[in-house]
């Protein structure tokens, strides 16, 4: 026995089993990754999403004119290479820690549907591997822009930045302009408050249509901007706490909704596509608004949903194109204004008794104990009960002084350039009157969080401000467009007016 034995000790017999043991143990392992990388695996163990294998079917990468059908990994996983072992190992970890810990039912999957999630598990290496000529006979001329666009912009773009749902499907998109199924409410409310001082609430007809919107009357007043640096989940900007003096105005009770904005493309936009001059007030003199790229409200329908992706620029444009129907002097918000509206007299991080700590799902501790919703979702649309997209703003109550969805639903265009330090500057004034924000800029304003937005982001003194580069990535136009942000879409704006 003990000869036996010392057979196997021997150096080549040594080298010899090894080699046996290495290569079961590869095959094994390459068994084992062909079988957990096939469709049926991926259906009976992955998919905790209850419509992943159904979208899959109806979607273009199966249902393809030439047959060929794209399979789960061939889309969710790299091409080839060490990435694909991985970036396999990762996302299969993420599956077997969601299949034990994770309750499938009370996942939002429309929230999984986001560009951000998206690109957690698609990668650009695995579509140029299927798609190797990206101007094959027939492509339209939009995707040849867009392709070229791409090729320019690779550093930061991706497939997935254009084609989001595309290998799923996604059930047919309302029709442009269509949201039968909602009612304008505030049409029907004769408990509109007014102000007892005759500055009061009006109803504003824009003419030529049958389209109204309402403005409250805001009594100026002093109150103390930004955010103490107790308050939790402040960041730098919103402070110093300064003192500031708002003169009465108006304010739109809702933000702009389609209904309204589709009455200034009709009159003023551009009835071709012609290419936006580098000069944007040229550019607004010869053309109007040019028509956006893809469907501008994302298929949620528009109606009396908030108006979306339009760029600063284009914001001010309408103001001034109301101004001119109606006589009136219409333009954006402050920021002094727009916080000093949102407050609506309080100093707490909302307008109402609540704190963001029990919100915001930025606490780790409510990942276990779960975010609280109340009484912060019945007043705005954001991350825990948007399902990720935009609604009509009369779905949600009012703040004290009659505004609805000053929180959430989409973020609001200021007028104001953005500046970190723009507190600090004002605070060493003393107290400062009607401000509005640096002489200059690259960026401007935007406030109040929207339906993508954290509870935290939603707080009164939460300060934020536009990307126009990142906005304009996928904009295939030279040069881009100033009438349209192709990246974003959860901004919108409403108008205020001076007395």
């Amino acid at each position: 026995m003990i000869a036996f034995l010392d057979r196997f000790r021997k150096p080549s017999v040594l080298l010899l089993t090894g080699m046996v043991l290495g290569g079961l143990i590869l095959l094994g392992g390459r068994a084992g990754v062909e079988y957990t990388s096939t469709d049926k695996y991926c259906d009976q163990t992955c998919h905790a999403h209850p419509e992943a294998t159904q979208t899959w079917i109806k979607s273009p990468h199966f249902s393809t004119k030439s047959g060929v059908v794209a399979h789960c990994t061939d889309c969710h996983l790299p091409a080839g290479g060490a990435s694909f072992y991985t970036e396999k190992a990762r996302l299969g970890s993420q599956d077997i820690y969601g299949q034990l810990f994770k309750n499938a039912a009370k996942i939002d999957w429309q929230a999984k549907q986001s560009l951000e999630h998206a690109a957690t598990f698609t990668y650009d290496s695995a579509c140029i591997k299927c798609h190797q000529n990206l101007f094959s006979a027939g492509l339209s001329k939009k995707g040849v822009d867009g392709h070229l666009h791409y090729q320019r912009s690779q550093a930061r773009m991706r497939c997935i930045n254009c084609h989001l749902h595309t290998g799923h499907f996604r059930g047919k998109q309302e029709a442009a302009g269509e949201d039968v199924a909602e009612k304008d409410e505030h049409e029907l409310d004769s408990t509109f408050p007014m102000s007892p001082q005759g500055f009061r609430n009006y109803t504003e007809a824009i003419p030529g249509s049958d389209v109204k919107i309402r403005m409250v009357a805001i009594q100026g007043g002093t109150f103390q901007m930004g955010s103490p640096t107790s308050e939790a989940y402040r960041a730098a900007d919103e402070g110093p706490v300064h003192t500031v003096k708002v003169s009465p105005f108006w304010m739109e009770r809702v933000e702009v909704s389609w209904r309204e904005y589709e009455v200034y493309l009709a009159e003023r936009g551009s009835k071709t596509r012609a290419r936006d001059s580098a000069n944007p007030a040229a550019a607004d003199a010869v053309t109007g608004p040019t028509p956006p790229y893809g469907s501008p409200d994302q298929g949620w329908g528009r109606g009396s949903r908030p108006a979306i992706t339009m760029t600063h620029f284009a914001a001010t444009k309408y103001c001034e194109w109301l101004s001119s129907v109606t006589g009136k002097k219409y333009r954006l918000p402050t920021e002094a204004e727009w916080e000093y509206a949102a407050r609506a007299g309080t100093n707490h991080p909302y307008f109402f008794d609540g704190d963001p700590g029990r919100f915001t799902r930025r606490r780790w501790l409510n990942s276990i104990l779960g975010v609280r919703t109340a009484p912060l979702a019945s007043f705005a649309w954001y991350q825990e009960d948007s399902a990720s997209k935009t609604h009509s703003a009369e779905g949600t109550k009012p703040n004290p002084w009659g505004l609805v969805n000053m929180l959430g639903n989409v973020r609001e265009f200021c007028q104001d350039w953005y500046a970190p330090d723009t507190y600090a500057q004002e605070a060493a004034a003393g107290e400062t009157v009607d401000p509005r924000g640096p002489a200059t800029g690259k960026e401007h304003v935007i406030r109040g969080g929207s339906y993508r937005s954290d509870a935290a982001d939603l707080r009164s003194a939460a300060r934020d401000h536009t990307r126009t580069d990142d906005w304009l990535l996928t904009d295939p136009q030279i040069p881009k467009s100033v009438w349209w942000y192709s990246d974003c879409t959860d901004v919108g704006f409403r108008v205020v007016r001076e007395p």
